[in-house]
């Protein structure tokens, strides 16, 4: 008698889930993801030709500022909350480039700013973009060393 209920409980949960999930379109969402990267991609592109045109900047210099450029937009548009709905909105699209690493960083910032500088910001600023630049640096110094070993082994010989 218990178990019969219990799957019954279990079969209208199942059905009140399948009720409720938003159903999602993926064709849809991959354009969208796709249309508002190529959008961010684009912006990067302009900003880069800017660079190199007006400003006869050269070509890593007028990669620098694009970057700083992008990081500071999407610092402010994560700062108004415009950029949380652009990543409702596109998904991945705007998670994956440059810009949605520094949402990354500046969302837990803004978000847990009231906790304090130092056990708000200080120590929640790298929750999502932490492991990210942990593994990052730690891949560069292990590939760095490989390379340092590499190119050492091959003046010994």
């Amino acid at each position: 008698m218990q178990s019969l209920k219990s799957e019954r409980a279990k079969k209208e949960y199942e059905q009140f889930v399948k009720e409720v999930t938003p159903k999602q379109n993926l064709f849809c969402n991959m354009a969208k993801a796709f249309i508002v990267g190529g959008l961010i991609c684009v912006v990067g592109q302009i900003l880069l030709h800017i660079g190199k045109t007006q400003f006869s900047l050269s070509k890593d210099d007028a990669g620098s500022w694009c970057s700083l450029i992008l990081i500071l937009s999407s610092v402010i548009l994560t700062g108004l909350n415009i950029y949380q709905k652009i990543v409702t909105f596109a998904g991945c699209g705007a998670l994956v480039p440059i810009t949605g690493f520094a949402n990354s960083v500046a969302a837990p910032a803004i978000e847990y700013k009231k906790e304090g500088q130092v056990f708000g910001i200080g120590a929640k600023i790298f929750t999502i973009a932490g492991p990210v630049i942990l593994y990052g640096v730690f891949a560069s110094w292990l590939l760095g060393f490989l390379y340092w070993l590499w190119t050492a082994a091959g003046n010994w010989f």
